[in-house]
């Protein structure tokens, strides 16, 4: 069981599955507080996040929302469990979250448990691992010289299905929490798979520190385990000023090279066709006869 805490109550909600289509789907959940004694469920829509209202009751008092009545079913084994019933899953049915809320009695406060991702897979699809890969920083990835320059280092997981994934950065072994990732808020739907990605910032000092290692780690539930697939890089040896010093340099000296190559190209394309131009008058002006310089200037029209 997952388990989520709000104030002095705790909930207890069953983990994520992966399910087949037609298949009856069981959702438990359960709280520590007799005084709560509402319980409703939500499902989140995919497409905008928004809760949709299920039903909710009391011990022996179900009420859906419409034509929710025909797709579930809404169990109280007491004061403190209960379960929502998926009578015969469909495709529509998957959603990020099933979330239940608990209401105390008083109406006074509403207590929502950390929800189960359910997903029902869609005909012909199998459950697929992702790919992942790390890709390294652009060598032109500067920031302000009057800032200390960051490098971003991108994992790329692709080619899973269904979207059960989580990504975490770690340095050295060390996991990083902090504010320097930043994921994808869902994965992105591309033909019949996913693919999501996260960023991680580091200083240009950190990434130039020989030897330091960057690992991207995907977490991936395939309706049984979570496995874990991982990736690293690691970072370059050298001093970051003066290897971006060497970059901006070298960048700079061959633009000065493509420029001064161009120019020379170009003016001697134009030396030609100024060549050719004076020739062809030459030899329509000269008559037809064995003239010296006539022959002459022939001679340098035709070398």
């Amino acid at each position: 069981f997952s388990t989520g805490q709000v104030s002095a109550a705790t909930f207890q909600q069953s983990p994520p599955q992966i399910v087949e289509e037609s298949t009856e789907v069981h959702i438990n959940c359960s709280h520590d507080d007799s005084n709560l004694v509402v319980m409703l469920w939500y499902q989140q829509r995919r497409d905008n996040g928004s809760l949709a209202l299920i039903g909710y009751g009391w011990v022996g008092s179900p009420n859906y929302e419409g034509q929710f009545k025909e797709q579930f079913e809404l169990t109280r084994a007491d004061t403190m469990r209960g379960a929502l019933v998926v009578r015969t899953a469909a495709p529509s049915h998957s959603a990020p979250l099933l979330i239940i809320s608990v209401w105390h009695c008083e109406y006074t406060e509403a207590y929502f448990g950390a929800g189960t991702k359910l997903t029902v897979l869609e005909p012909g699809l199998n459950v697929t691992k992702p790919k992942v890969k790390v890709l390294r920083p652009s060598a032109r990835e500067c920031g302000n010289p009057k800032d200390k320059a960051r490098k971003t280092i991108v994992c790329v997981a692709s080619g899973f299905y269904p979207d059960h994934v989580g990504i975490l950065w770690n340095i050295d072994g060390q996991n990083v929490t902090d504010r320097r990732v930043a994921t994808d808020n869902a994965a992105l739907r591309v033909d019949q798979y996913y693919r999501i990605t996260s960023r991680l910032s580091v200083p240009a000092e950190e990434w130039f520190t020989k030897g330091k290692n960057f690992t991207c780690i995907v977490s991936f539930f395939n309706g049984k385990n979570t496995e874990l697939y991982k990736s690293s890089t690691i970072g370059e040896k050298g001093n970051s000023e003066t290897t971006y010093l060497m970059v901006t340099q070298t960048a700079r000296f061959s633009y000065i090279i493509f420029i001064f190559k161009s120019s020379i190209y170009g003016a001697f394309v134009a030396f030609l066709v100024w060549r050719l131009q004076v020739c062809d008058l030459l030899v329509l002006s000269c008559p037809l006869t064995f003239h010296p310089n006539c022959m002459f200037l022939l001679s340098l029209y035709f070398t």
